[in-house]
């Protein structure tokens, strides 16, 4: 490879390897400790907090603005949202800016309060969510370092297959365990901790961390809990009534119990259930609206093999369509012939999540319509993942506090910073200014190694801190090889530019076979190991990847950059060799 070539490769990797490390330098190094803590809540708490925020600052806006303060409030940390809210609103309104930002001018962008507080709160909102992907995006610990509670949950396959009545295939296998970790997603917000991870682990467990402070036995009862979702029919006169009688008396109906204060609104054996929709923050909001419900679930949710969506073929509207096994469809069509023009409701965790009218009797295969292209892909995902299909036990269950995980990444952060060193000093004292070469590549293997983890979203544990110190260790054995290589050329009379070119050609196959027998050996590990075992063969493996690269690439650079450039003669390489 020429070197104007290998100088590119060099600058194109270092730049890719830039472009995913950034956001981990944004997260852990530019974004403040507060901001921090608010982006890894959960959604209710990034809610709750966009609000409360909110509030404050209209409260402390018209309390100036009641006292005719006119102090100009541009500089301050506190409006700051508010003021760019109104930016806005005065350029949408097509109304010149003031001169000056005091609270009556803030106040006066917008037409009403409802207004403001929605603009204002669109800013937090839109801030927090932008940094919590930000988050996602970055370099993730886990929680050995980070500290919280790790769960495996084991999923009883032999169990469905029996409920089935065959031999499950892999397809099957792979849509249970794919809608049992979906229905964990949906439902585990409700820990009002920040936002877990959960993901499959081998063809029949599911590994979740939540991060912080947990209590076990109410995460436990979320997980293992199962889920209710059913088909009820609707009473649409009682609901039109309930909602007549609401709007006029808003507490006339106890939210513990749901049931109306007033005697015979609501017919025998009749159930009220709240309608509602998902909000700008991803969670469940209350429309307001209130639904009278039969007592009894017209179908159960556990009937249905699957949900996809479409769009009409004629008016290429997006539909939800859903299949039902035998029996489910034996019901649905008996329910549906019987009711044809009534309202059908989907009810989760009793919670109304959609309804729709009945046109006609309807068998195994459901056709519903009237939505919009994201509300019919939320309702499939509803209807896959809301009925657990799965048993699911708890296998294990282990706790860290965050302490620990303090220490432990302050201590791998003492022994890769004392490896380096050690290691620069002893290549210093023994190949003089090579050694500052051999520094360098280590310096940018370990860049391209936390590269590569936030690029493919590996979690960072102390096992991996450990494959990236014994990385250290090992990748410089390759520069040792190529250094020997390169002082047997000088001894035998080369030039500094053909011993270097001989050298790195001579060493080539020694640093490769080196480096290829622990990546693999490190790959078996990581293929048949588990837990700490896995994260240590995967920071080995890829050490020894960007090793290669910074050894014969970068080093490579190196010692080009001094001969062409800088139009260095000797090489000093060895305090024997002139």
């Amino acid at each position: 490879m020429s070197k104007l070539r290998r100088f590119l490769l060099v600058i194109a990797v270092l730049a890719v390897a830039f472009m995913f490390l950034f956001p981990s330098i944004q997260w852990y190094f530019l974004t403040p400790k507060e901001d921090q803590a608010i982006a890894v809540g959960s959604r209710e708490q990034i809610r709750d907090y966009s609000r409360r925020m909110t509030y404050l600052v209209i409260t402390d806006l018209k309390a100036k603005a009641a006292a005719k303060d006119t102090a100009d409030l541009f500089g301050q940390k506190t409006h700051r949202v508010a003021i760019e809210a109104a930016k806005k609103a005065y350029s949408l309104a097509k109304k010149p800016a003031p001169k000056t930002w005091d609270a009556v001018a803030i106040l006066s962008a917008f037409p009403g309060e409802r207004s403001m507080f929605d603009s204002i709160e669109s800013r937090y909102r839109e801030h927090v969510l932008s940094l919590k992907q930000l988050h996602g995006n970055a370099i993730q610990l886990g929680l050995d370092l980070a500290g919280g509670m790790s769960v495996v949950i084991q999923a009883d396959l032999p169990g469905l297959a029996e409920k089935l009545g065959h031999d499950l295939s892999p397809a099957e296998k792979e849509d249970a365990m794919r809608r049992a970790v979906e229905i964990l997603n949906s439902r585990i917000d409700k820990f009002g901790l920040t936002e877990p991870v959960i993901r499959r682990q081998g063809e029949d467990q599911i590994y979740v961390e939540i991060p912080g402070t947990a209590d076990p036995e109410r995460i436990n009862s979320i997980i293992m809990g199962k889920g209710n979702l059913a088909f009820y029919l609707v009473d649409s006169d009682a609901s039109a009534a309930v909602n007549s009688y609401l709007a006029t008396n808003p507490v006339g109906i106890d939210e513990r119990t749901m049931t109306v204060d007033k005697p015979g609104l609501v017919p025998e054996g009749k159930i009220v259930r709240k309608v509602y929709k998902k909000d700008y923050y991803g969670l469940d909001e209350f429309t307001g609206e209130y639904l009278v419900l039969e007592g009894k679930p017209a179908l159960d949710g556990s009937h249905i093999q699957s949900a996809t969506v479409s769009s009409d073929p004629i008016t290429g509207k997006p539909e939800t369509n859903f299949v039902l096994d035998k029996e489910g469809g034996d019901i649905f069509y008996s329910v549906t012939s019987a009711n044809v023009g009534k309202s059908l409701a989907v009810v989760l965790d009793d919670r109304v999540k959609s309804y729709a009218r009945i046109q006609e009797p309807i068998r195994e295969s459901v056709r519903i319509t009237g939505f919009s292209a994201d509300e019919a892909e939320a309702l499939a995902l509803l209807l896959r993942t809301a009925a657990l299909p799965i048993s699911l036990s708890v296998v294990s269950q282990q706790a860290i506090g965050a302490s620990l995980g303090e220490d432990s990444i302050a201590q791998g952060r003492t022994a890769i910073l004392v490896g380096i060193l050690s290691i620069f000093i002893f290549m210093f004292a023994y190949y003089k200014w090579a050694g500052l070469n051999a520094t360098i590549a280590q310096i940018m293997n370990l860049y391209l190694m936390l590269s590569v983890l936030t690029a493919f979203k590996l979690t960072l544990t102390l096992p991996s801190i450990a494959g990236f110190v014994l990385t250290v260790g090992m990748a410089v054995d390759a520069n040792v090889i190529i250094f020997e290589r390169i002082k047997e050329e000088l001894r035998a009379g080369k030039t500094r530019a053909a011993a270097i070119d001989a050298g790195f050609h001579k060493a080539f196959w020694a640093v490769m076979d080196s480096n290829i027998t622990t990546i693999i050996a490190a790959l078996f590990m990581a293929q048949l190991g588990t837990g700490p075992i896995q994260g240590f063969a995967i920071s080995l493996a890829i050490g020894n990847m960007t090793s290669l690269f910074t050894s014969l690439f970068v080093s490579r650079l190196i010692f080009d950059f001094e001969t062409d450039v800088l139009k260095a003669t000797h090489t000093s390489i060895s305090w024997r060799v002139k």
